[in-house]
C-alpha cells in the first residue's frame, strides 16, 4: 500500500513540475533492475551476460 502512495506522489510532482522527460529514464532503470533481478540465479544468465 506504501507503494501505491509514492508512485502516486511521484506522478503528482511529474505533473505539477512538468517532468515528463523523467519517464523514461526510470522506466529504463526498472528494466534493468528487474533484468538483473531475474537472471541472477536462472539457466538463462550466461546468454544475458553474452549479450553485453
Amino acid at each position: 500500500m506504501a507503494n501505491q502512495s509514492i508512485i502516486k506522489e511521484f506522478w503528482e510532482f511529474l505533473k505539477f513540475r512538468k517532468r515528463y522527460w523523467l519517464l523514461p529514464i526510470l522506466i529504463t532503470l526498472g528494466l534493468f533492475g528487474a533484468l538483473i533481478v531475474f537472471t541472477e540465479s536462472s539457466s538463462v544468465a550466461p546468454f544475458i551476460y553474452a549479450l553485453f
